[in-house]
């Protein structure tokens, strides 16, 4: 039985990733954690979440618990994020981090960090959302430069980042396929005059709004046509149980980082 520790787990994430490992035949809830001062230190988040006793209770900090688990789970704030990294590192556990809002410099280090732990670091878990952002690339590669590309996501007014990670993976994808740069052809506000649209920008626009879970929809627009791909998340297990699935995957391997790509067996595809 692998053990897990859960990051934040009284959140929105942290919750139905607890459930999730609990419903895993191969996975053991073994401890969990939220910030010091938090109001539900001691709490059992099985209970705080409303689906039932976890047999653990949620404590103070990670250092507290680092110890009883095989690998940490997390799905909480970047800066956050890369302190737990550090910590891995340091004690060589195995980590899947969904985080998004990771900077570049922060991306870095965590490559750095990874050489001494296993790691998987994905901006969304969910099987559907991987297998699109392989369509997203082999769609851009076949149709080309004829086809302009734009991305829209939309998720709840919550969300503290933006674009989302999962909208810039998948311009990454699609960048990919017709040999561009993102980091040069990525626009990401249009406003006023603005001039007719270049033949090489990628767009990615932003909704916030309420409490959607999570839609990306990416277009490839040409003359006379259109194709449009949609992912739609209707809860948030989707995320959570491919999060516990990358933890059973993990464990064990040899340091590195790791994407879900590989946890899926889609990294040739």
């Amino acid at each position: 039985m692998i053990n897990v520790i859960i990051a934040g787990a009284s959140g929105r994430m942290g919750q139905r990733v607890g459930y999730m490992v609990q419903e895993h035949p191969g996975l053991h809830y073994a401890a969990a954690f939220e910030a010091a001062g938090s109001p539900v230190i001691g709490r059992d988040p099985g209970e705080l979440a409303g689906w039932g006793r976890a047999g653990v209770s949620i404590e103070e900090g990670l250092e507290a618990v680092i110890e009883r688990g095989d690998v940490l789970i997390d799905f909480t704030f970047h800066k956050a994020t890369m302190e737990f990294a550090r910590l891995a590192a340091r004690y060589n556990k195995a980590m899947v981090i969904g985080t998004t809002g990771l900077t570049a410099e922060e991306l870095e280090e965590l490559g750095s960090l990874s050489q001494h732990f296993p790691c998987v670091q994905a901006p969304n878990m969910a099987v559907g959302v991987n297998v699109l952002f392989k369509l997203a690339a082999k769609t851009a590669a076949i149709l080309g430069d004829d086809y302009d590309i734009e991305i829209i996501e939309a998720h709840h007014n919550k969300k503290k980042d933006a674009p989302s990670g999962t909208a810039l993976k998948l311009a990454e994808m699609a960048a990919s396929g017709v040999h561009r740069n993102l980091a040069e052809v990525g626009v990401y506000t249009r406003h006023g005059m603005i001039g007719e649209r270049t033949k090489k920008e990628i767009g990615i626009q932003t909704i916030r709004a309420g409490d959607i879970v999570g839609e990306h929809t990416i277009y490839f627009a040409g003359p006379g046509e259109r194709i449009e791909i949609t992912h739609r998340a209707h809860s948030r297990d989707n995320f959570a149980k491919g999060a516990a699935t990358a933890a059973a995957w993990v464990v064990g391997k040899k340091p590195g980082l790791y994407s879900m790509f590989d946890v899926l067996g889609l990294q040739d595809l």
